[in-house]
């Protein structure tokens, strides 16, 4: 792969998550694995481009006074730990392949679904119910080396438990803590290793910082998300079946 469209593939994954509030993960995670690039360094690879486009992400959607405590805090309580505990696990290739085939799915639910629903009034939320949720997207998570966002994010919008901006800004910190709690979890394990390109994290947090500006400020079209929603589908048909 050319040193010079993986960089460019990883800003534009980055672009666009954050745009909704995401940290891109997943779309790192598939990018990397069929580019090629060794199976130990992709998790913790991902996870720190994650960590770094989350938390711009986070930013610049609670400046924009989008951030609402009480819909995080019961998400999070159980998924921090349950994070740091996924990450220390190893799977089968084929079994994680097909776990993050997944999750793509639910990135491609987030990217396709209507980024300005207009929700009045959220619905109340049941701390327990989002509780266990938390701990299952955790779980999830750290086993497959993502922050959860693209799981947690259509939850919270089809439930009606927050609107499309609020969504973002939880989901970008939700991703955050889990990927700090994920790299921390590989720490200690001895599995984290450092970024050998330079090139990646500059232009993940160069798309990020772009993305997550749009999207906490602005309307991305519909269609440039709907795009990405496609190709990820077709990653995950691939990873699925290969």
């Amino acid at each position: 792969m050319s040193e010079l469209w993986l960089p460019l593939g990883l800003a534009i994954i980055a672009f666009l998550y954050a745009s909704v509030g995401h940290g891109g993960a997943s779309g790192y995670i598939t990018l990397l694995t069929l580019a090629g690039v060794a199976s130990v360094a992709v998790r913790p690879s991902s996870l720190m481009l994650n960590l770094c486009v989350s938390a711009i992400a986070f930013i610049q959607f609670a400046r924009a006074g989008h951030f609402r405590w009480k819909v995080f805090w019961p998400f999070a309580i159980l998924s921090i730990p349950m994070a740091w505990v996924g990450a220390g696990a190893t799977l089968d290739p084929a079994l994680y392949r097909k776990l993050l085939a997944l999750c793509l799915v639910f990135a491609v639910a987030r990217m396709t679904f209507s980024s300005d629903r207009v929700i009045v009034e959220p619905r109340p939320m049941a701390w327990p119910v989002a509780v266990i949720i938390g701990l299952v997207i955790g779980l999830v998570s750290g086993l497959i080396g993502i922050g959860g966002g693209i799981i947690l994010s259509p939850i919270l919008l089809l439930a009606g438990w927050a609107d499309a901006k609020t969504t973002a800004a939880t989901s970008a910190l939700f991703i955050f803590v889990n990927s700090a709690a994920g790299l921390l979890s590989m720490a200690d394990a001895g599995h984290l290793q450092s970024l050998d390109h330079l090139s990646w994290p500059l232009a993940a947090i160069g798309g990020g910082v772009l993305g997550s500006w749009v999207g906490a400020r602005k309307l991305i079209d519909e269609r440039v998300r709907q795009a990405l929603g496609i190709v990820l589908f077709l990653a995950a048909i691939k990873l699925w079946w290969t």
